[in-house]
C-alpha cells in the first residue's frame, strides 16, 4: 500500500495557509490557526479519525475569522482529496454517531467525487466562547467542495453548544476513518459502477 500523505498551501491576500495530513497516521495533530476553539475541533478529527493532520493558518483575525476559517476548510479538502488519489481500494462510505452527554450527532460521508453538503445543526447559543458557530458551516462547505465528497452531518439532540459542536467534529472523524479505509475485498478497484470517482463520478 503507497503512503497516503499530501501537503498543500494556499495562499491569498486574506489568508496564508499550510496543511499536511496523512490518512494512515496515528491520530496525531499540530494545529496553529489563530483559533484556539477551531484547534480542539480538528483535534477531535485527526484523534478520532487516526489520521495526522498540521495546520499552520496565518489570517485577517483582525477583520474576524471567517477568512481564515473557510479557507481552512478549503485547504484541508484539497489535501484530503491529494492524499487519497483515485480511492482504489477504500470503502468510500463511512458513518458514525457520536454522543456527549446530552448531545448527540450524527454524519454520513461518501467519497463520490461530487461535492455536497447537509448540515443540520441548530446550535443552543450563536457563540461558543468567542467562536462564531456559523463558521463550522463554511468550514465544512469549502471541505466538501474541495475534497469533492458528500456529507450529511446531523446533530440529532443537544443543549449546549460545545457538546453539539464536539460531537458533530468526532463523528465527522470516525466516519472519514470508515470511509478512507481500505476494504482487502476491494484491492485495485474503485468502489463505484462507473469505475471512477472523478468529480462526474
Amino acid at each position: 500500500m503507497s503512503q497516503r500523505t499530501a501537503s498543500v498551501s494556499r495562499n491569498t491576500l486574506e489568508t496564508q495557509i499550510a496543511v499536511s495530513v496523512n490518512l494512515d497516521g496515528t491520530g496525531k495533530s499540530q494545529l496553529e490557526t489563530g483559533l484556539p476553539f477551531l484547534d480542539h475541533m480538528i483535534d477531535q478529527v485527526a484523534r478520532h479519525g487516526l489520521i495526522d493532520i498540521n495546520i499552520a493558518a496565518k489570517g485577517d483575525l483582525h477583520i474576524d475569522a471567517h477568512h481564515t476559517v473557510e479557507d481552512i476548510g478549503i485547504t484541508l479538502g484539497q489535501a484530503l482529496a491529494k492524499a487519497w488519489g483515485d480511492k482504489k481500494g477504500v470503502r468510500r462510505y463511512g458513518n458514525a454517531y457520536v454522543p456527549l452527554d446530552e448531545a448527540l450527532s450524527r454524519v454520513v460521508i461518501d467519497l463520490s467525487g461530487r461535492p455536497g453538503l447537509e448540515m443540520h445543526v441548530d446550535f443552543s447559543r450563536a457563540l461558543i466562547g468567542d467562536f462564531d458557530v456559523d463558521l463550522f458551516y463554511e468550514f465544512f462547505q469549502g471541505l466538501v467542495n474541495h475534497g469533492m465528497m458528500t456529507v450529511h452531518i446531523d446533530n440529532l439532540r443537544g443543549r449546549n453548544a460545545h457538546h453539539q459542536a464536539e460531537t458533530v467534529f468526532k463523528a465527522f472523524g470516525r466516519a472519514l476513518r470508515m470511509a478512507v479505509e481500505f476494504d482487502p475485498r476491494m484491492e485495485n478497484i474503485t468502489p463505484s459502477t462507473k469505475g471512477t470517482l472523478t468529480e462526474k463520478g
